[in-house]
């Protein structure tokens, strides 16, 4: 059986960028974990000569690829930004265009979306950084529609329904974000199994949504009794998916209004009790697709979604895809029967 060909990553490399954020690239596209099923991977650093890139705290990257490279790559990522009013330079910013005209999909961590604007990439779409930059990126920005409340978004999912799709076009919130999307941009690419790995081995959540807030208040000390029985409850809902959960149930269960246990949960997870079910019922139906060999509506009984129907419309509306081509895509033991 031949061997399958390596998935290339260009990582793009420029005085100003963050080492946290070539450190968050580098461990999840640069380390061989094909022992433990993931696929073979080739991320190669990419700069306009070979010249050492100064990074803050006394680092320095070397690139091992110009930009010709990204003529390649099957990804390119632009890590955040030290200083995101620095201009970038003009070709590492024709470079990107280059890729994404290309059709090569394009995410940047962080601070590294003013990068993205600074090409014109994110003009008229809606992009998203670090929560305290988001109206800086409004200000020197203005044709981009600024998000203040998500972990990541695709820019190309902004096109209307009768234009041709462009190429995704990612940013994200900070720091941990960026581990959060690079994760998802696995997940897309390679299924969930493959990006849980990953995410076990950097031992992080291997699963948060985009549309979580990025800024979550965190629960007051007078509050831990209760953050503790959301704790409990989220516990228990993971262990019953395959149960019609309502959030009145499990407000029942945590001893509270369902007023109020929905401002809690929201304070706490930042997202609202009826989408955290959701994700997990999405990530487990996921799971048994690239696990299992059950047939539809046995995942969507166990998933907790009640009918193949309804598993299919929400895999839709937030996957883009179909459980079958899910299946298709991700599950080793697939046959097309």
């Amino acid at each position: 059986m031949p061997s399958m060909p390596p998935y290339r990553v260009a990582l793009l490399a420029f005085p100003n960028i963050r080492a946290f954020d070539v450190s968050v690239i580098t461990e999840v596209w640069g380390t061989d974990r094909t022992d433990r099923g993931v696929p073979p991977f080739e991320l190669r650093r990419c700069a306009a000569d070979r010249a050492p890139v100064p990074m803050p705290g006394g680092l320095s990257l070397a690139p091992d690829r110009t930009l010709a490279w990204l003529d390649r790559a099957d990804l390119v990522i632009v890590p955040g930004l030290v200083d995101p009013l620095l201009p970038v330079p003009p070709p590492v910013l024709d470079a990107l265009r280059r890729a994404h005209a290309r059709g090569v999909p394009v995410a940047a961590l962080c601070a590294g979306a003013f990068a993205l604007a600074q090409a014109g990439l994110l003009d008229g779409h809606r992009a998203i950084t670090h929560w305290t930059l988001t109206d800086l990126l409004r200000r020197q920005h203005p044709a981009v529609s600024v998000v203040p409340d998500a972990l990541f978004i695709d820019a190309s999912a902004d096109a209307d329904a009768d234009a041709t799709p462009g190429a995704p076009l990612w940013t994200s919130a900070g720091t941990a974000a960026g581990i959060d999307l690079c994760l998802h941009l696995v997940r897309t690419h390679h299924g969930a199994e493959t990006a849980a790995t990953i995410a076990r081995s950097m031992v992080t959540a291997p699963f948060r949504t985009g549309t979580q807030a990025q800024f979550i208040e965190r629960p007051a000390v007078a509050r831990d009794r209760d953050a503790d029985a959301l704790a409990g409850v989220r516990e228990y809902a993971l262990r019953h998916l395959h149960e019609p959960l309502t959030v009145g149930a499990l407000a029942t269960r945590a001893g509270m209004s369902a007023r109020s246990f929905a401002r809690h949960f929201t304070a706490t997870t930042g997202v609202t009790p009826a989408r955290w079910l959701l994700d997990q019922r999405l990530a487990a139906a996921q799971r048994l697709l690239e696990r299992t060999d059950l047939a539809m509506p046995e995942i969507a009984r166990r998933a907790g979604f009640g009918s193949e129907v309804t598993m299919r419309q929400h895999f839709a509306a937030r996957l883009s895809t179909s459980p079958r081509d899910y299946r298709a895509a991700f599950s080793p033991s697939y046959s097309g029967s």
